[in-house]
This record gives C-alpha cells, structure tokens and sequence, in this order.
C-alpha cells in the first residue's frame, strides 16, 4: 500500500487578513503531524501549477483569467466577504489544482495506491462562475473531470464529509450523470445548500444533512444507511474524498462532535468500497478544519487509515 503526499511551500504564501480560519498555520500544523516516524512511508511529491486549459475542465476561460488577474501585487483583494487573494494566492490556488490531478494521475496508472493533497486553499464551495467560502478554484471537480478526460473514467464518486456543503461542487455536477457527489454536512450552516431533496437532474447527487450537536453516531448512521449503499449502487471507477475536518468537536465554525476515530472510520468505510468497485483508487483533498489540534490529529488519523488499507 504505497500513499502518495503532495503538498506545495507555495501554499503558506496564500495570505488572509489576522484572524482569518483560513490561515497558512493550517498546512503548518500538517506538516508537523505528517512529520512522526508513523509516516516516513509516505511518498512525498510537490503540486504542480495547473496550466489554464486544465482549470477549465469547470470553469470558463473568462473566469480563470479574472481571477488571476485580480492577484494583487501587495496587500489583499477580496473577491466577496470572506474570500480573498494576497500575492501568493493565485499560484496557491493553481498548485491545489495541479496536485489534485497529479493525484489522479499516480493512483490511475498505480503509482501509487491512494493519495491525500495537503493543499490550500480549499476548493468545495467554488462553482462554475463563483468563488466563495475561501475557495477559488474547485479542485476536487477538475480532478474528477481530469479523470474522465485522460483515463476514461466512466463514473467518479465524490464524498465530501466537510461540515459545510460543498455547493459549488453539487452546483458542477447537477446535471452530469458521470459524477456522484455525496456530502454529510450541518445543516442550517454556510451555504445555505444541501437539502436531502437536492438530487441532480440525474439523481447523481446524494445528501445527507446533520443537525447541530450531532456527533460520531448520527454520522455513521448517515454513511451506513445513505451514502455507502448508493455508492455501492454507482460503482465508481474512482472515489475522491472532499477531506473537510471541521466536523470535530473542536471547531469554531460549526456544530457538530466528531473526533478524530470518526474520520479514521469514514476513511476505512470508503476504501472498502474502493476496494469493491475500483481497484482502491482513492484520491483525497483537503478542505476545511479550522481549529489547528482537532485539523493536526484528524489528518493523522485519516492519512494513518489510507496508509494501512
């Protein structure tokens, strides 16, 4: 079992204001929690910058081209209320893009058995002419069309555990019946979106909204009884993980107690079905988690479980 790491300096270089939960300390607190001995296996690659043509696999030409030429010389732009770009934002972004698709690429022609991308920033709410909720680029929608693309993947899975409702990807995805996308999520919460009635044009899109104070229980049930059988069903050729930690307990910014055994079990949930229907290609980006020890010790625990199988 051989897990990739991609991760990027040029990450840190994404500024936000003091304050902000979506700082550089985040990957720092990684990085240190992938340095124990535990994790000396780990095969540990650099994101490329994804060239332009890649990123529109989703978003228009027009768009992309906007938003790097929004990147500001000195200080910081926001492209809405909580988004924003310092100098080092747009190669952050263009990295997080680029490693999502090296991650597709080593564990599709078996490089590697799995990969996780330590990268920022995140990537979930952006839609196809969006940016929002931190998020400039959908990474984990341009990896799966990359997919798609390069190695014929008939049908990707996503499953997104984030606490917040990965519009932007349910918003890529609603009509194209190639792509499942499920999401465990609070809700009422940031964006808004998610309700179980939100099924695609296609009924390719599956969720399974929380309420706050839900912890571990409520989130199993809601994997065991929803999301794993219609996965099942889909039989994807390759599943990528939308890897939000901001379910744990200690986070700021939302409601709900998950612990760190809740993601080492959802991670070992979802290679089970890899291991049924796609050879056990999985591919996981992060997303949020904003309180630094619960986001360090759940990456531990989720990179721990892809590592072993």
């Amino acid at each position: 079992m051989t897990t990739l790491l991609i991760t990027h300096p040029a990450g840190l270089d994404h500024l936000t204001p003091s304050g902000h939960p979506e700082r550089p300390d985040r990957l720092r607190a990684i990085d240190q929690a992938l340095e124990q001995e535990k994790f000396q296996s780990l095969v540990r690659v650099q994101a490329p910058m994804a060239e332009i043509e890649s990123i529109t696999l989703c978003h228009p030409r027009d768009f992309v081209e906007e938003i790097r030429d929004a990147s500001p010389k000195e200080g910081l732009v926001r492209i809405d209320g909580d988004t924003v770009m310092s100098p080092g934002t747009y190669e952050a972004a263009i990295r997080a893009v680029g490693g999502a698709m090296l991650a597709v690429d080593d564990v599709m022609t078996k490089k590697a058995s799995n990969a996780f991308c330590a990268t920022r920033p995140p990537g979930h709410h952006a839609e196809t002419v969006r940016s929002m909720g931190f998020c400039l680029f959908n990474s984990i929608a341009v990896a799966a069309r990359h997919a798609r693309k390069k190695y014929g993947v008939e049908r990707v899975a996503i499953v997104d555990f984030d606490v917040h409702h990965g519009n932007g990807t349910q918003e890529i995805f609603w009509s194209d019946p190639s792509v499942m996308y499920c999401s465990t999520h609070e809700m009422p919460l940031y964006p808004g979106t998610g309700a179980k009635s939100e099924r695609g044009n296609h009924e390719n899109i599956v969720n399974a909204p929380l309420r706050a104070g839900d912890g571990g229980e409520r989130f199993r049930e809601a994997f065991e009884t929803t999301v794993i059988p219609r996965l099942r069903t889909f039989a994807p050729g390759l599943l990528m993980i939308s890897a939000g930690f901001d379910a744990h307990t200690r986070d700021p910014l939302a409601n709900l107690n998950l612990v760190e055994d809740d993601f080492s079990w959802v991670t070992r949930k979802l290679m089970d079905v890899a291991d049924e229907t796609c050879e056990g290609r999985v591919v996981s980006l992060l997303e949020g988690g904003y309180d630094l020890q619960g986001l360090a010790r759940s990456v531990d625990a989720h990179v721990t479980a892809l590592m072993r199988g």
